[in-house]
């Protein structure tokens, strides 16, 4: 029991391998997208710019809207 555990640490390391620009760019496409739409739902989707009649998607993400600072009445 006089062994350390510090003498016992690995020898190597195992390194994750690269992951290719041209994986990583299809999503980060679609996240960007869907990051404007959300964005623009929030916080433009009423009045003159709508592009949904109705109010339901303004009351959907309204406590949303106020969360990030964007003003509605």
């Amino acid at each position: 029991m006089s062994q350390s555990f510090a003498s016992q640490a690995p020898t190597s390391t195992t390194l994750p391998g690269a992951i290719p620009l041209g994986a990583v760019a299809p999503w980060a496409i679609f996240g960007l997208l869907l990051s404007l739409v959300l964005i623009y739902f929030v916080g433009a989707e009423q009045g003159a710019t709508s592009l949904i009649s109705g109010h339901m998607v303004h009351e959907f993400v309204h406590d949303g809207r106020h969360l990030m600072g964007f003003p509605c009445h």
